[in-house]
């Protein structure tokens, strides 16, 4: 079965930077099982996956833009320390903060006496990566797995729609 939107996809996956450091990796784990088309996985790797078999391996480099975008400057922001009161915070910390636009994640990048600077920037955004991918399984997705857009374990998913 060739892969297309609304199979449910198993594989292994590793990504690295183009230059070859390694961000991540699925293989000391079970395989990741995801609804293509389903915007789980990034744009470019779903892409990539598209009219794969199960057992095919193969490698892509998938640039910002199908992946997580490009980086935004407007998106870093000095705000006073006292916002962040009763709290120990510290670089490289991750939170949700309520914005403007909702909820976001966003990282401390910097922190003095008065400010902290946090950056609502992907991680990954702005670099192009590299990922090694093995399907391990292809199936049809279920009614209620295309109805929900996800994946269901063997007990279902645990919530109704």
């Amino acid at each position: 079965m060739q892969i297309q939107k609304d199979n449910v996809v198993t594989l292994h996956y590793t990504v690295s930077t183009t230059e070859g450091e390694m961000i991540d990796s699925s293989h000391e784990a079970p395989p990741m099982s995801f609804l293509q088309g389903s915007h789980f996985m990034i744009e470019g790797i779903e892409d990539a996956l598209a009219g794969k078999v199960k057992g095919d391996k193969f490698s892509v480099n998938v640039d910002p833009d199908k992946a997580y975008g490009e980086r935004h400057d407007d998106l870093i922001q000095e705000v006073p320390s006292d916002m962040f009161e009763d709290m120990d915070v510290d670089v490289g910390m991750s939170f949700r903060a309520t914005t403007d636009d909702g909820e976001q994640s966003v990282m401390i990048i910097d922190k003095t006496d008065t400010t902290v600077t946090v950056d609502g920037n992907h991680p990954l955004a702005g670099m192009s990566l590299a990922f090694d991918v093995e399907v391990v399984d292809v199936r049809e997705a279920t009614v209620d797995e295309i109805k929900h857009g996800h994946v269901h374990g063997e007990d279902g998913c645990g919530h109704s729609h």
